[in-house]
C-alpha cells in the first residue's frame, strides 16, 4: 500500500522557506541529510520507516526547493532550521536521525532544545573533524570550484563500495547530471563544507542525557569509523550499530540493516 506524502513548508526567522515532507503515521521521526542536504536522500528510507513512524524530511536552506535566507550558515543555524520544520509540522517532540553532517546538526539540536527529543540517532557522524576529514573535504572544496562534474564524481565514488557503484551505475550517472554547475549552487556547498569542518561537538556531547544510537560502517572512507567509536566513548550508555560494509552512504547501500536497526531501537524507547 502506497503511503501519502504530504508536502509542507517551514519558515525561518531570517526569511528562508524550507520545503518539507511528511509520510506515515506513528511516533515522529525527523530525518536530516548530510552535506547534500536534500529530502530526496531519504525517499526509500522514509517509505520503509513510514510504515511504523511519522517521518519528516526536508531540503535544507538554499538547496532544491528551499530558499537560502539571509543568515550566515553554520551548524547551529542548520539546527534551528530543523527545529523550524518540527514547529511547522506542529510537533512538540520527536526522535531525530541525522546522517553525516546531519549528525552534527542533530547534536546541535539536542543542545539547543533537549526537551523536544525522545532520542538521537547519529549515523556516520563525528564530534570534531580530524586531519583526514579536513584534508578530504578541503580537496573536495577545491575541486568544486574548478570542476563541478569532477566534484560530483569524486563525492559519489568515495561514498560507496566500488562493487555497489558498478551494480547501481544509474546512481553515478544521476549524480553527474545533478552536478552543482551554477555559482549559486557552488556557494551553498562551499559554506556547508566550511560549516561541517568548523563543527566541534566535544563540549556539548557531555550534556546529552537522552537515549542515543550511534551507527557507522567500518569501510566508511569519508567519516572513518573511529569517529563513531569516539562518539560511543563519549556516550557510555548509548547503543551501537556498526556494520562491516556499506561505505559512507550505508542508509542507501544497506537499507534493510539500516531501517531494521532504527526501527528496533526506537521501538525499545
Amino acid at each position: 500500500m502506497t503511503q501519502e506524502i504530504i508536502p509542507f513548508r517551514a519558515e525561518t526567522d531570517d526569511g528562508a522557506v524550507l520545503q518539507a515532507y511528511r509520510e506515515g503515521q506513528g511516533p515522529a521521526l525527523l530525518l536530516i541529510t548530510g552535506l547534500g542536504g536534500t529530502a530526496g536522500f531519504w525517499n526509500d528510507i522514509a517509505g520503509t520507516l513510514g510504515r511504523s513512524f511519522q517521518t519528516l524530511r526536508f531540503d535544507q536552506r538554499g538547496l532544491v526547493d528551499s530558499t537560502r535566507g539571509s543568515a550566515p550558515c553554520d551548524i547551529d543555524r542548520l539546527a534551528r532550521d530543523a527545529l523550524a520544520v518540527l514547529d511547522a509540522a506542529g510537533l512538540d517532540r520527536a526522535v531525530v536521525l541525522g546522517h553525516s553532517t546531519g549528525g552534527c546538526i542533530a547534536q546541535a539540536m539536542a543542545n539547543l532544545a533537549p526537551e523536544r527529543f525522545d532520542g538521537l540517532i547519529l549515523s556516520a557522524a563525528w564530534l570534531k573533524a580530524c586531519r583526514y576529514m579536513t584534508a578530504l573535504f578541503g580537496s573536495r572544496r577545491a575541486i568544486l570550484d574548478c570542476n563541478p562534474q569532477a566534484y560530483a564524481a569524486t563525492s559519489l565514488l568515495s561514498a560507496y563500495q566500488p562493487r555497489w557503484i558498478e551494480a547501481h551505475w544509474h546512481v553515478y550517472e544521476a549524480a553527474i547530471a545533478a552536478a552543482p554547475v551554477s555559482e549559486e549552487a557552488r556557494s551553498v556547498l562551499r559554506e556547508r563544507i566550511d560549516a561541517l569542518l568548523a563543527f566541534d561537538g566535544t563540549a556539548g556531547i557531555a550534556e546529552t542525557m537522552m537515549p542515543v544510537l550511534v551507527m557507522g560502517a567500518r569501510d566508511d572512507m569519508v567519516v572513518p569509523v573511529y569517529h563513531q567509536e569516539a562518539l560511543a566513548a563519549a556516550l557510555p550508555g548509548c547503543r551501537r550499530a556498526i556494520m562491516e560494509t556499506g561505505g559512507h552512504l550505508f542508509p542507501n547501500s544497506r537499507p534493510d540493516f539500516f531501517t531494521a536497526s532504527v526501527a528496533e531501537w526506537i521501538g525499545e524507547l
